[in-house]
């Protein structure tokens, strides 16, 4: 499966320990940004995500950001996409 994977600078130390644990998986992962902890905007990141299901680069997506709710509110503004909030295995 290829996942698509982007956070913005909150949720950068997240997304990389998501990364290699996707990896230890077996899964390919799309790296869609941010790369550093420069401030960033959560909306740039959700787009980027949305974009790679969109185009199918990518068949699933995971957006992180401070709390997740703004990014996964972006996301659902994106046509054809559906994103949930999880902060916990029962989410």
């Amino acid at each position: 499966m290829r996942v698509a994977i982007g956070s913005d600078h909150a949720g950068l130390d997240l997304k990389e320990t998501l990364k290699a644990f996707l990896a230890g998986k077996h899964e390919e992962v799309l790296d869609v940004g941010t790369h550093t902890r420069e401030a960033v905007d959560y909306a740039d990141y959700a787009a980027a995500v949305g974009a790679a299901l969109r185009e199918h680069r990518a068949d699933r997506g995971i957006i992180l950001c401070g709390s997740g709710v703004g990014a996964s509110m972006a996301a659902n503004r994106i046509p054809g996409i559906r994103a949930g909030l999880c902060h916990d295995t029962y989410s």
